[in-house]
């Protein structure tokens, strides 16, 4: 049972130690005789090496028995990575999808060092994966574009990381070749501190050492750190749902910690994560930032409409009078398989428009409201160029980089990174009121640079408008940018959980305890040779 309970790490140098050879007489408590490693020598050279395979892809701060449901999809995908690599398999094709995220800058170069040794197995590992550092180590690049949904689709560029980064056309090539770089929107310079802040003491969650830390209001804080240091336990475990408890009365109970100070500064905190906008098909983008109820009240205004006597509720597919009854709204119908999954099928009655023939009747410009559900976010601003409400909120969803998302686009269709920008274009479209605190917990999985630096544009906005945003962050490009930085450490695990450095990008850079200021050190100094270069 100790030993189930042991990190990774610690459960390494335990069994080191039983290995370990110690002059005669001097045997320490843990260490097996020769006897005794004679018999168990095989056994304890297959743990050591299994612990080895898990400590290479970063999960050193894992505990041996953790339960399988607790661990993030990115956790679970490098313990099944491990595995391979102590199976010796050849001749095998791996797939992983993204297999970089949750991993910070350091950790990230043990699991590459891993996959290249899957491929000098004789093996072929193919990655989806938006990670630079992980790109550049690879043998062969396929860059698919040049946009996204509908906009995409199409081989942009093929070759080693060197032929892609000189491909004129290719928009991850540039990124990657440093002639465009992600970058704040307010430049060089940075927010000042100011006096008001929001101060947790004596946060103690999980490997929380009674931390005392004050997140400075009206700016960009990131809170950084290496795999398992804390910043979740901190941020997500004890500061979000004590704010929570204390604004809103919400019920989630935070960790332990002792006092919280700076209320006054705040009338509300918001935690923006990468889940579902809803549940089901019918939840889409349009619904959940509110510009359909625009819709449907601008179709009930058309004359034809008003001659027939239809209101707004008309040209919904949640309830009775316009939508198809057919396939009660869904545009498909269920066809019950008994001893096998359903089956779902267009319905023929409305072709998968949802509507009835009369409601599809009424037109805004020549489209029907099914037409204007199936356009994408671009189409509708042309369509909706001259009706200010629905114009500013479809705005907000191209400022996030969602040209592409289609207004009726099913909620379960979404990837998390797609969720949590709808959700963030709905607080854009809020009147501001200056004292909101926004928590992302690492919002840049699953994005391209240029979609990253689509969310830093938005983020920045909610700062410039007297709001406060925390993020948790291991991408560099992010990290840079922020006003402030909090990074936790040294290390994970029982290693973790104190504040490493705090300040400054560049303050943070200067600290040698910080292994994220060793990395931004590095991306800033070349950042600055990039444009010494150019001036």
């Amino acid at each position: 049972t100790e030993v189930s309970a042991m990190a990774i790490d610690e459960a390494n140098a335990w069994v080191m130690g039983l290995q370990r050879s110690e002059p005669a007489g001097s045997e320490s408590a843990d260490a097996l005789n020769r006897e005794q490693l004679e018999i168990a020598g095989e056994v304890l050279k297959e743990i050591r090496d299994r612990l080895q395979f898990m400590l290479n892809v970063g999960l050193h701060y894992l505990t041996l028995d953790r339960a399988a449901p607790t661990l993030s999809g990115g956790e679970g995908q490098r313990i099944r990575l491990a595995s391979q690599i102590g199976c010796g398999l050849v001749g095998v094709l791996y797939i992983l999808d993204e297999p970089s995220i949750g991993l910070h800058a350091r950790d990230n170069q043990a699991l590459l060092d891993t996959l290249i040794q899957l491929r000098d197995l004789g093996n072929t590992v193919l990655v989806v994966e938006h990670d630079a550092e992980t790109m550049l180590q690879s043998d062969w690049l396929l860059d698919l574009g040049p946009g996204a949904g509908v906009l995409g689709g199409e081989i942009v560029a093929a070759g080693s990381p060197r032929q892609v980064c000189a491909h004129p056309t290719s928009l991850t090539g540039r990124y990657l070749s440093g002639d465009i770089v992600v970058s704040a929107p307010n430049g060089e310079k940075r927010r000042r501190r100011s006096a008001e802040r929001v101060r947790i003491r004596g946060a103690n969650l999980h490997n929380l050492r009674r931390v005392d830390v004050a997140f400075p209001l009206g700016l960009m804080t990131c809170v950084t750190g290496v795999s398992g240091s804390g910043k979740s336990s901190l941020v997500s475990g004890t500061l979000y749902p004590a704010l929570a408890r204390a604004l809103h009365n919400a019920q989630g109970r935070p960790g332990p910690y002792e006092r919280l100070e700076g209320l006054t500064h705040l009338d509300k905190v918001i935690n923006i994560t990468q889940d579902p906008i809803g549940r089901t098909p019918r939840s889409n983008p349009a619904t959940y930032v509110g510009v359909f109820d625009d819709i449907r009240r601008l179709f009930a205004s058309m004359p034809e409409a008003k001659s027939r006597g239809y209101l707004a509720g008309r040209f919904s597919f949640n309830v009775k009078g316009g939508r198809c009854e057919a396939c009660m709204g869904h545009g498909q119908r269920r066809i019950e398989m008994h001893f096998l999954s359903d089956v779902w099928v267009m319905c023929q009655e409305c072709q998968s428009t949802r509507f009835n023939r009369e409601t599809l009747a009424i037109l805004f410009r020549d489209k029907n409201i099914a037409e204007v559900l199936d356009m994408d976010v671009q189409e509708a601003l042309a369509l909706f160029e001259n009706v200010p409400q629905i114009r500013r909120s479809l705005q907000t969803l191209h400022e996030v980089g969602l040209d592409y998302v289609k207004l009726g686009q099913s909620a379960t269709t979404l990837s998390g990174g797609e969720a949590q920008r709808v959700k963030l274009a709905k607080e854009l479209s809020r009147v501001a009121t200056g004292r909101t605190m926004y928590i992302l917990d690492e919002p840049t999985t699953g994005l391209h640079f240029a979609d990253i630096q689509h969310l830093l544009d938005v983020l920045h906005r909610l700062v410039d408008a007297g709001n406060s945003v925390v993020v948790i962050e291991h991408n560099m490009d992010v990290i840079k940018t922020a006003d402030w930085v909090i990074d936790m450490g040294p290390e994970g695990g029982a290693g973790g959980g104190h504040i490493v450095a705090q300040g400054t990008p560049e303050d943070v850079s200067a600290v040698a305890a910080s292994h994220t200021g060793r990395y931004l050190s590095r991306l800033l100094e070349s950042e600055r040779g990039l444009l010494a270069a150019t001036a």
